[in-house]
């Protein structure tokens, strides 16, 4: 494995990933829908008085992810092989997350929607930037 490769394609996906969100949270119908359930989700201060923990936990998880796609054995990776990697891990999102959370929690199915939509658009999108700059290390 290529420790570089892997933390440099571990930290350009980190920064995609919090600015297609950032994104993805100033549409103003996203915004409101969330304004829908105050007592399920935080308000903006109490969102950034824990962000450097989600920060910090997301950038390990997309470190494992990145390690996951180093590990497949791509002799040079293809953005193909990185939209369809990052498309299996927005499927897994959307049945371990968005359904799991649209089960317990009391949100609607309007919410649920734009969350399986954003997330899977947001993973297939990481799986680019990591298949972009994760290279194997040159063996001769």
């Amino acid at each position: 494995m290529n420790y570089t490769r892997i933390m440099l394609a571990t930290s350009a996906a980190f920064v995609t990933y919090f600015v297609l969100g950032g994104l993805w949270a100033a549409i103003p119908s996203v915004r409101n829908e969330f304004r829908n359930y105050p007592t399920v989700y935080r308000s903006k201060e109490g969102i950034m008085s824990v962000m450097p923990v989600g920060m910090a936990a997301m950038f390990v998880a997309i470190l494992a992810l990145t390690v996951i796609f180093a590990l497949l054995g791509h002799q040079a990776p293809s953005l193909v092989e990185g939209a369809r990697f990052g498309a299996l891990i927005g499927v897994f999102a959307i049945g371990s997350f968005v359904i799991y959370n649209y089960v317990n929690l009391n949100i609607g199915s309007r919410l649920t929607v734009q969350q399986g939509v954003a997330y899977f658009l947001q993973w297939v999108i990481v799986g680019l930037v990591i298949a972009a700059i994760y290279r194997p290390i040159a063996t001769q």
